[in-house]
């Protein structure tokens, strides 16, 4: 019996959820299927997976097809209507074990794709971690309240919806006692955690409930988190908590006032520099990574220029570059939209700029001795996530300390303490 494939494109979320749904096909015992969890962040995104599929139905044409994720739960019927797809299932349909039970006996219609805004709970799946040894990944929130107006993403995850406090520390001790050293809160919008639970719950509290109650733990890591949205508790934790790692990314988008005010973000470009600025000052060894948006509808030059400073004036060292793409459905798209041409250029000079800045960050490493987890046998990761290439092996999992030599504008290179 074959297992299923799973493939799974975009966020860390969906790679999160890929493996609960290894989880549930293997516990209904399906076999030869190929399960494909979408994207649908950009349309360059939705496209991908159009060609992903149709590649996957050449590569396995006996194999049962089927379609998931955010671009199957927007834009069900575009995704039913590609030849070879045996079922579209939606965001909250893919979680659910019954799902896979009625794939097993074939008694699951094509379509099975409901309203993602009427679901109200999001439950904690116990898996067992993902990917490597060296981390994994638990999800304490789904869903997003907010409506930034390029962003098509809460038709997809629906409204914010959060894990209960006991049942994340319960996971994360679990998975420490399985020998992960590093754990992951994972989530579309986490910095919202809590809003929706009973009492005071926040991001910042659950971050030390899960140190108070898993000591064994050594590294806790956020992924993005929206810097408007940190409470005091977050920061206490950053400043006081040293298993709580240094390295925030960050959800910026732009470094201009309007093209804040026309994104709908929450924040301006000054908030975002006094908030690095604050923590910095809280624990001076963090780094902040950021997502940027390039060529926004209407943005100028001198606007443009705003987010390159802003690089700067935060002292930004990893970027994750986004050039603008029209998502139909989003109030952006309708916007009056910059030059493609312009705004290539413009992602590429964001990306020139993050590669400087970022190996100015390495420049300032080398000669540092600093505590490395082995991601694999000859290469870690330091706690503000910069990348080590080691001179001996180590089995993955294990943390060293290590002295740092030179790099090549990506990796440090390492020697690793007797």
């Amino acid at each position: 019996m074959s297992e299923p494939l799973i493939v799974t494109l975009g966020c860390r979320l969906n790679a999160y959820e890929s493996e609960v749904m290894r989880r549930h096909a293997s516990d209904a015992g399906l076999s030869d299927c190929v399960i494909v969890n979408t994207c649908a962040v950009t349309g360059e995104a939705v496209r991908q997976a159009e060609q992903t599929i149709r590649k996957l139905r050449r590569e396995r044409p006996t194999a049962r097809l089927i379609v998931t994720g955010c671009a199957a739960q927007i834009e069900p019927e575009r995704f039913a209507e590609i030849d070879g797809v045996d079922h579209v299932i939606g965001n909250a349909e893919k979680l659910e074990p019954k799902t896979f039970l009625a794939l097993s006996t074939e008694t699951l219609e094509r379509v099975a794709v409901n309203d993602i805004m009427s679901v109200k709970e999001t439950a904690l799946h116990m898996i067992d971690g993902f990917g490597s040894r060296a981390r994994a990944y638990v999800q304490i929130q789904n869903g997003c309240d907010h409506r930034c107006t390029f962003c098509i993403i809460p038709m997809g995850r629906g409204p914010s919806r959060s894990v209960a406090a006991g049942e994340v520390v319960s996971q994360v001790a679990r998975l420490v006692e399985a020998g992960y050293p590093e754990i992951v809160l994972t989530g579309v919008d986490i910095t919202s955690y809590g809003s929706d639970l009973p009492g005071t719950a926040s991001l910042g509290r659950l971050v030390k409930q899960i140190l108070a109650g898993v000591p064994e733990l050594h590294r806790l890591r956020l992924s993005s988190i929206d810097q408007v949205e940190a409470d005091e508790h977050l920061l206490d934790a950053i400043a006081t908590e040293a298993r709580l790692m240094p390295h925030l990314h960050l959800s910026m988008q732009a470094g201009d006032d309007m093209i804040l005010k026309r994104m709908k973000r929450r924040h301006q470009r000054d908030d975002a520099i006094r908030f690095c600025e604050t923590v910095r000052n809280l624990r001076p060894d963090v780094v902040f990574g950021a997502d940027l948006i390039a060529g926004f509808p209407t943005e100028t030059d001198a606007m443009f220029e705003s987010t390159l400073d802003l690089v700067d004036q935060c002292g930004l060292t990893y970027l994750h570059v986004f050039p603008f793409s029209p998502r139909k459905g989003t109030p952006a798209a309708r916007m009056p939209q910059v030059d493609r041409q312009i705004v290539k250029e413009r992602a590429a000079r964001l990306r020139a700029k993050g590669e400087a800045m970022h190996a100015h960050y390495l420049d300032r490493l080398e000669g540092s001795r600093i505590e490395i987890l082995m991601e694999r046998e000859d290469t870690g990761r330091t706690p503000q996530y910069a990348e080590v290439r080691v001179d001996r092996a180590s089995p993955i999992g294990t943390i060293h300390w290590a002295t740092l030599g030179r790099h090549d504008g990506r990796r440090l290179n390492g020697m690793v303490d007797a």
